[in-house]
């Protein structure tokens, strides 16, 4: 009863209680995709293998139905990433803010997964996770080698007109159909995602 009661809380915390929502976990490999799906799920942190297949969890509770997909992030994982985008109602892309040097990486397959035509107009919160080591980037930073230099903005979207973005030769500019934002996280101390998953419901 207090797991029940813990995840019926913390859906309600998050924004997605009462809705169905299939949501993708997408980045690079150790980025903390498989982490973050563990804490949300059962509260705790665990050590894991890489993740080599995709998995689903779909967990229903109190009359919610949350379903996530953690699809992996090793190079040869991500060829079937786009077996999963049909029906998606938002992405959540993780990025390993502590690790400059696949910023690139990250960034070539973030462009390649917001010029897909059939997610066009989905939601996609970025996290810049593991913001608790030495040496993470700041925001701006990551934005800056994301190519995120315009984003949709934390707060509730507009009635109308609201405030999108997506992508403009390689980089996110303003005027798409694409709700997009940045979040800095770290998963391990529990700090930050939450504001992206907050944000994210409010489009799916």
């Amino acid at each position: 009863m207090f797991l029940i009661n813990w995840f019926y809380d913390i859906l309600n915390y998050l924004g997605l209680r009462h809705k169905n929502a299939k949501i993708l976990f997408l980045g690079l490999n150790n980025a903390g995709k498989t982490t973050l799906l563990h804490v949300l799920r059962d509260n705790r942190v665990v050590q894991h293998m890489p993740t080599q297949h995709p998995t689903s969890e779909e967990i229903q509770m109190c009359g919610v139905t949350f379903r996530t997909f953690d699809l992996g992030g090793h190079k040869l994982v991500r060829s079937v990433w786009r077996n999963y985008f049909p029906c998606v109602d938002g992405v959540i892309f993780l990025v390993d803010s502590a690790c400059p040097e696949r910023f690139p990486e990250a960034h070539k397959e973030l462009m390649a997964l917001l010029t897909e035509d059939c997610l066009r107009t989905v939601p996609f919160a970025i996290l810049g996770n593991k913001i608790d080591l030495p040496g993470a980037a700041s925001e701006d930073e990551l934005r800056n080698a994301l190519g995120l230099c315009y984003t949709t903005g934390k707060g509730k979207p507009a009635a109308r007109g609201r405030t999108t973005a997506g992508t403009n030769q390689g980089q996110v500019g303003k005027g798409e159909e694409r709700p997009v934002e940045v979040f800095m996280c770290s998963v391990i101390r529990r700090m930050g995602y939450s504001e992206g998953f907050r944000w994210l419901s409010q489009y799916v």
